[in-house]
């Protein structure tokens, strides 16, 4: 092979790999590029954990279907669940005697995990101070008391001013000028309410006298009935209770007298003896002791609410109570409302003839806790 040819040969194979060179950069430049791969989903945020409901729990010396106090009660049980929903969860036991048993049953509330619990007649007041020094994590509440605790506050409503609303109502309808009253448990709220009944009777007619017999228990319909008939056959033709049944009102029904529901509204249980209602909303107050302990702010104390916080009113009042006597209820109720009109104001006298509250004086929440005597214009002797 000549020279000529071999530099042929070798200038073409040059050539060759250039170009297969140039072929092959040509065809990286030209490659589709790979699509990036997507974003990991990023994890979900963790949902923070549902509060456990708030577990309330409410201690009745009756049963729920006594028609007045415990009745009352439960309504505002009721209210709680309403206002709140899945926020809480409550329960009850009913039945509860003023003994012994009311500690053993607090406490086993207690041990149940509920963290606010009420106690709602006076008698539980001495249990439920031996059982919150136990249960430092559990709110204690105690109706009608006087005696607190670090996690023990009370409360109450004034049922007086129902009472003194009752009263004028009486002192109007009554044609014996003697009324009745059946008392419970001779203890200051008691003694309270049928003064007041009495003084309420007396703005309206001087001439009335009210008398008083004691059954010595809250919720007793039989003594209830016994005592309600021993009133009207001394002469009274209108009745108050301060006791938990319909028993009073229906004993009126059948001997032909009138009377009042008390605690909640009684009318269906005697229609024509009715006069009127004095009833509690348990409900304003329970609804804002649960949202205190919803919301940490919940502290010991008293507290004493009336008509002028929605507690107390008088209500479903008869057909035939004359037109000036439900005016002037309807001024009592604004006048409560609005602090203006003050129902202990003196001068009062004792049932001995001698003053208790001077002329112009207002008695002060002290005075009204503490009253262990009668108004002038109650017959019988008060028991010890």
């Amino acid at each position: 092979m000549t020279d000529l040819n071999k530099r042929s040969l070798i200038k073409l194979a040059a050539l060759t790999a250039v170009a297969s060179a140039a072929l092959i950069g040509c065809g990286k430049k030209e490659e589709a590029a790979a699509p990036a791969a997507a974003p990991a989903p990023a994890p979900a945020a963790a949902e923070a954990p549902k509060a456990e409901p708030l577990k309330v729990a409410f201690a009745y010396v009756g049963p729920v279907g006594d028609g007045g106090w415990t009745f009352a009660h439960d309504n505002g049980r009721k209210a709680v669940e309403a206002e709140f929903g899945d926020k809480v969860v409550t329960s009850f036991v009913e039945n509860v005697p003023e003994s012994a048993d009311a500690e053993r049953v607090l406490r086993d509330l207690a041990s149940q995990g509920n963290k606010l619990i009420f106690g709602t007649t006076f008698g539980y007041m001495e249990p439920m101070l031996k059982v919150a020094p136990d249960f430092k994590d559990v709110k204690f509440e105690h109706a009608t008391g006087y005696k607190t605790a670090e996690n023990m506050r009370t409360y109450d409503s004034r049922t007086y001013e129902g009472a003194y609303m009752a009263g004028v109502i009486a002192g109007s309808m009554t044609k014996s000028n003697t009324l009745g009253v059946v008392a419970s448990i001779p203890i200051p709220e008691v003694i309270r309410n049928i003064n007041s009944f009495t003084l309420g009777a007396q703005s309206v007619n001087p001439k009335v006298k009210t008398k008083v017999v004691w059954v010595n228990g809250w919720f007793d319909p039989p003594k209830e009935t016994e005592a309600a008939t021993s009133l009207i056959n001394g002469g009274a033709d209108v009745l108050m209770q301060n006791t938990d049944s319909s028993a009073v009102l229906q004993t009126a029904e059948k001997m032909g007298k009138r009377a009042f529901g008390w605690d909640s509204d009684m009318t269906a249980y005697g229609p024509k003896a009715h006069l009127g209602s004095a009833v509690i909303n348990w409900g304003p107050y329970y609804i804002k002791s649960v949202k205190d302990a919803l919301e940490g702010t919940w502290t010991t104390g008293g507290v004493w609410w009336g008509h002028k916080e929605g507690a107390i009113d008088m209500v479903s009042i008869a057909e035939d109570v004359p037109a000036e006597t439900k005016a002037k209820i309807d001024t009592i109720k604004a006048g409560l409302k609005d602090g203006s009109f003050s129902i202990w104001k003196g001068p009062i006298m004792g049932q001995d003839g001698k003053e208790v509250l001077a002329k112009d004086a207002v008695a002060d929440d002290k005075f009204l806790g503490g009253i262990k005597f009668y108004v002038k214009g109650v017959e019988g002797k008060l028991p010890n």
